[in-house]
């Protein structure tokens, strides 16, 4: 595989959380990668791993998550780094954290302090990763916020975070993740906070960016719809797995995992009766600790196959150019249909 415009390579990552009850694996196997200037969408419901894999990224699920696997970023010096193998607080992991790598979180309210200026929280990535000059630092942290669209932004820099409204703090909190301008951007659920006038603005202020700076994007949502809008690839994950993986039109057009399935059929469509009932996934997610043998969805699969589906848990396998999945039955049905599968 042709490293020199991969991103980042993540190769079946496992988290595990330790409770009162046991070990509970909440990422199991996960592996993707992404390469320069691509978004890559991680879709999937509450609980299912996406946050705890992007944390992982940056080193901050310490100490009360336990991880393995390989996480390989293209660092500035021009080679793959197993960001898994730095220490969490060491200097190393620090320079990409925050410069090279930058996250998004969903409540921007939560992410900045409320006892300190707007201007004064974002310059602290400026002066820590780029000059520690007073003067230089806070030009450049003026320069992004007129870039992400805040007005007036001499003087928004030294108002308070309880002084700006919720769309004008998630800009805020996009000034802070790009004024590094980083090689990858994580943005994890950054509009689910905001009322939907304001989330098709921050969506689109984040793909113009994008472009702008030549970053990858790792996108994690719940909503179809955004991933439709924002990304060139999906990975679709329930219970800690990727269960199916394809370009964004591909996927759309033709799901092949039943999770994936029901996801997409769940969905409002524009043009549908009043009268048509939406699809539902029967059943609910199940605690991912001390989880029976075989495939996690296999109790509210409908496509499931008696003494396979529930005796060995699939693997996830490309069944086309670009279009992986994890599905016995799937695989299953290739294999009747005549069509060559590896």
């Amino acid at each position: 595989m042709d490293t020199q415009d991969t991103i980042i390579r993540v190769n079946n990552m496992k988290i595990d959380i330790t409770i009162d009850e046991g070990i509970l694996t909440a990422v199991r196997g996960v592996s993707f990668e992404i390469k320069q200037g691509e978004t890559l969408g991680l879709v999937g419901e509450s609980g299912c791993g996406k946050s705890l894999t992007c944390k992982a990224i940056l080193g901050i699920n310490e100490p009360i998550c336990s991880t393995e696997g390989e996480i390989f970023f293209n660092a500035n010096n021009g080679g793959m780094i197993d960001l898994l193998k730095l220490p969490p607080k060491g200097n190393e992991i620090r320079d990409i954290r925050g410069k090279q790598i930058s996250m998004i979180f969903q409540e921007p309210m939560v992410c900045f302090s409320p006892l300190y200026t707007i201007g004064n929280q974002i310059n602290e990535c400026t002066r820590l990763h780029i000059t520690k000059d007073k003067k230089k630092s806070k030009e450049i942290t003026i320069e992004m916020m007129k870039k992400v669209g805040i007005a007036n932004a001499e003087r928004r820099y030294d108002q308070f975070p309880h002084e700006f409204s919720g769309g004008m703090l998630q800009r805020a909190l996009i000034a802070m993740a790009l004024v590094c301008r980083p090689k990858l951007l994580i943005a994890d659920e950054p509009t689910t906070a905001l009322d939907v006038t304001i989330q098709a603005q921050i969506l689109e202020l984040i793909k113009e960016l994008q472009k702008e700076f030549k970053m990858s994007v790792l996108f994690v949502t719940h909503d179809l719809g955004t991933v439709a809008r924002m990304c060139d690839r999906v990975a679709v994950m329930y219970l800690g797995k990727i269960v199916e993986s394809a370009p964004v039109v591909e996927l759309y057009h033709n799901p092949r995992h039943p999770y994936t399935k029901g996801l997409i059929g769940s969905v409002h469509k524009i043009g549908s009766r009043r009268q048509e009932r939406l699809f539902s996934i029967k059943g609910t997610v199940p605690l991912a600790l001390n989880l029976p043998p075989g495939c996690s969805f296999y109790e509210r699969c409908e496509s499931r196959i008696e003494g396979v589906c529930n005796v060995k848990d699939p693997k996830l396998d490309y069944i086309a150019d670009k279009h992986a999945v994890s599905c016995h039955a799937v695989k299953s049905g290739l294999r009747e249909g005549g069509e060559r599968f590896e």
